[in-house]
């Protein structure tokens, strides 16, 4: 017992070190713009690895930019098309995870019961079953806010699982208290996803638009936010009558988007 409770003792002092850690690295945030995340740093291993046994050129582009040479356009549509009440939350809008939790649960029941229909028109026809195409999976919605979503990029892995959750909402309340809403949303516009190897809006603007991130119009900004959720898919997708629609909500909802 006595050696348990030491074990346990050293397990407890090395997940506090771990958060003081992780405390020490936003806080630092305040001053000095991160140079890469840990999603960053982990997609550059795959990519090298992948253009490695294909043969193919290595693409990489990220180049940070101050606050001020990012567009306000793109701002009000990453905010309305991401987190619409990130200026208003503390870091996790608890009505949009019940939301979220809500649609997955019916689009899971919808699902089942497509699975089931397609059971019983199939039912005594091996041959058909053989060929039919498995109902496809519900597309799983999430409701984290820029905040979150900015913890899990900046210092945790992309595993899904009960105690990642935990820590993004340890590192998410930290972001809150240690860093201005103006701030976090100039780190996560810097460091977010917006296609195989394009990070950061400086790099997508040039990639999508040939222009800097400062000149982007309302339409190029919105059209940016909508990919987000989804920016590999939609890389390859950019003629999409989604994205089109999409973009056209966004750029009406800009309007009413206030900034940090």
């Amino acid at each position: 017992m006595r050696s348990f409770g030491r074990w346990l003792l050293w397990m407890l002092l090395a997940g506090v070190a771990l958060q003081l850690f992780f405390v020490a690295r936003i806080a630092l945030m305040v001053v000095v713009d991160p140079a890469s995340t840990a999603f960053m740093r982990s997609e550059a291993w795959r990519v090298a690895g992948a253009s490695l046994q294909t043969d193919k050129t290595w693409r990489w582009s990220h180049q940070w930019v101050a606050d001020e040479q990012l567009s306000p356009h793109l701002k009000r549509a990453v905010i309305a098309s991401e987190d619409a009440g990130f200026t208003g939350h503390g870091g996790v809008d608890w009505e949009a995870i019940e939301g979220a939790w809500q649609k997955n649960e019916r689009r899971e029941e919808i699902a089942r019961q497509r699975a089931e229909q397609q059971a019983r028109r199939l039912a005594g026809r091996p041959e058909a079953a053989a060929n039919a195409r498995p109902v496809k999976a519900p597309k799983v919605v999430g409701g984290s806010t820029i905040t979150q979503q900015l913890a899990k990029n900046l210092l945790l892995s992309g595993e899904r699982q009960l105690f990642r959750k935990a820590q993004e909402l340890v590192l998410t309340l930290a972001l809150e208290a240690l860093l201005d809403k103006r701030r976090i949303l100039e780190i996560y516009l810097n460091s977010v996803e917006w296609g195989e190897g394009v990070f950061g809006a400086e790099a997508a603007s040039q990639r999508y638009f040939n222009k800097p991130a400062s000149k982007l119009s309302p339409h190029e900004a919105a059209r940016l936010a909508v990919m987000l959720p989804s920016p590999k898919f939609f890389e390859t997708r950019q003629g999409s009558a989604y994205l089109a629609r999409r973009t056209g909500t966004i750029v009406a909802r800009m309007g009413d988007v206030r900034l940090p």
